[in-house]
């Protein structure tokens, strides 16, 4: 830990075995625990909550203040969580006093420029591929993956295990299980390859479709949807889930599956 090339402010508190490379920075009310690797060029500022054994590559910025203008210097945190990998130019800002913590959990991958705003919750195992993008208030829950370029409106939520097509904008939430691409954000098939991968048996993979078949194929208005899944499809976890999903969604839903009209 002991490297003179690199700025640690007297009052964090880093790990023993924490590794930090060469013109680092780390600001004050700052907590690194053990197993860490900070690379060159990165700048923590403070609020920084980082857990163990993340990797953090070089030209990364952590816990910057929120780029909102109704932030009024209060005390928040970024909250970053165990085996987390940041590649280079990540940005993750601090959360506003809407929430007070941006969050990150664990074993997840930002891959380089991603940025995620302030008052983000983004869950474990989740991918965000090159300059992902995150506005304030986004919700992204575990194993999602959000391809390269994709910029997400603030206040969306991405469901479980979801996956976004690279340079896709986001402005509606995107459910549990599908994946979604084309302009505007539509829904193009469930993400099954990712499901069977993540251990889902054929059987659950089928009653997924039928549900999202009845959501997104067969005409229904979303609560006409909702209502014939409650009556007629066999209530399981991933059935509970998505409805749960769509239920609490504040910004709506994807669009369903329409064929490309002819110009």
């Amino acid at each position: 830990m002991n490297q003179p090339l690199a700025y640690v402010n007297p009052q964090a508190k880093v790990a023993a075995n924490v590794v930090i490379e060469p013109f680092v920075s780390i600001d004050k009310n700052v907590i690194i625990e053990e197993g860490t690797w900070i690379g060159s060029n990165v700048t923590i500022m403070e609020g920084a909550r980082i857990g163990k054994n993340c990797k953090i590559f070089p030209g990364a910025v952590i816990s910057a203040i929120p780029q909102d203008l109704k932030f009024a210097g209060e005390d928040t945190i970024v909250k970053i969580g165990n085996n987390v990998v940041i590649r280079e130019f990540a940005t993750i800002n601090r959360g506003t006093k809407a929430s007070y913590e941006t969050v990150v959990g664990d074993n997840t991958l930002l891959m380089a420029y991603v940025h995620i705003a302030h008052d983000c919750v983004v869950g474990n195992n989740v991918i965000m591929a090159n300059a992902a993008m995150l506005a304030g208030h986004c919700i992204v829950d575990d194993w999602a993956i959000i391809g390269g370029m994709v910029p997400v409106h603030q206040f969306c939520h991405i469901g479980t295990h979801a996956i976004i097509a690279g340079g896709t904008g986001v402005g509606k939430d995107v459910p549990p299980y599908t994946k979604a691409a084309r302009d505007p954000l539509s829904y193009v098939g469930v993400n099954s390859i990712g499901l069977r991968r993540r251990g889902f048996t054929p059987e659950v993979i089928n009653k997924i479709q039928e549900i999202y078949r009845i959501i997104f194929i067969k005409g229904y208005n979303v609560s006409q949807a909702v209502e014939i899944i409650e009556a007629k499809v066999e209530a399981t976890p991933e059935r509970d889930e998505i409805l749960s999903f769509i239920a609490n969604s504040s910004r709506g839903i994807m669009k369903g599956y329409s064929k490309v009209r002819e110009k």
